[in-house]
């Protein structure tokens, strides 16, 4: 009997690289403008200046919007095209309730499966030196502590699903939870919370610091809906 000689799979066509090449690049750049604000809710994105100025095909840019329209970045509306989405506040309400389950869910599963080393030294980055920071006004230092903490508890919760879903909430409120830290007293709270969090976290305690989490998700919520005429 013959052998079989091994299957070869195809390799890529470079054509092919180059196009998800291009549209990666595409969804990258315009998702950082949008999350940013630089490209601000409400503005329309015209595929023909795009286009041209990232010197690709206007299909390569309508990939690009439905990469970031399923993200919830953008609206691409009959007859008026693709524009970037303005957040309303029923719509923020209900990313607070997914919020709560799923990053409670990170949370806990963060807990379970990481080491008591790793939440101590994210204690550390909430330590003195940042709420001294916080009390002083440095937002920009605050924020930076939060997305260690989320992405410290992504990476240890191993959840692929669970990040994605996250992430695309992330983009989505990146822009409402900017303004919100801005509301006097809101940062400090926020900061301690995490610091509460932490703590069950290091001590094995994943009931408490899902509970924490809830409450600290539930405080932010109450924050937004008080100010949330300023906010909008």
């Amino acid at each position: 009997m013959k052998s079989k000689k091994p299957l070869k799979l195809a390799s890529v066509r470079p054509e092919i690289r180059e196009a998800e090449s291009d549209t990666d690049r595409l969804v990258t750049e315009l998702r950082r403008r949008i999350v940013s604000h630089e490209i601000a809710p409400g503005a329309r994105l015209r595929e023909n200046q795009i286009a041209e100025e990232f010197d690709v095909s206007r299909g390569r840019v309508r990939e690009a919007f439905g990469v970031l329209e399923e993200r919830g970045l953008i609206e691409r509306i009959p007859n008026k095209g693709a524009l970037v989405t303005r957040l309303e506040a029923d719509r923020i309400e209900e990313l607070f309730e997914v919020r709560e389950f799923l990053e409670a869910a990170m949370v806990r599963l963060a807990t379970e499966r990481g080491t008591r080393e790793t939440w101590e030294r994210l204690l550390n980055v909430f330590g003195d030196d940042l709420a001294e920071a916080v009390a002083g006004n440095d937002f920009d230092a605050y924020m930076a502590a939060i997305r260690e903490f989320r992405g410290t508890c992504i990476a240890v919760a191993e959840n692929e699903t669970l990040k994605g879903l996250l992430d695309s909430i992330y983009d989505r409120v990146q822009g409402m939870t900017r303004r919100l830290v801005l509301v006097p007293g809101r940062a400090m709270a926020g900061f301690h919370q995490h610091r509460d969090i932490l703590i069950a976290m290091r001590d094995g305690d994943a009931d408490r610091a899902e509970q924490l989490r809830r409450e600290n998700l539930r405080d932010a919520r109450a924050w937004f809906q008080k100010y949330q005429s300023y906010l909008l």
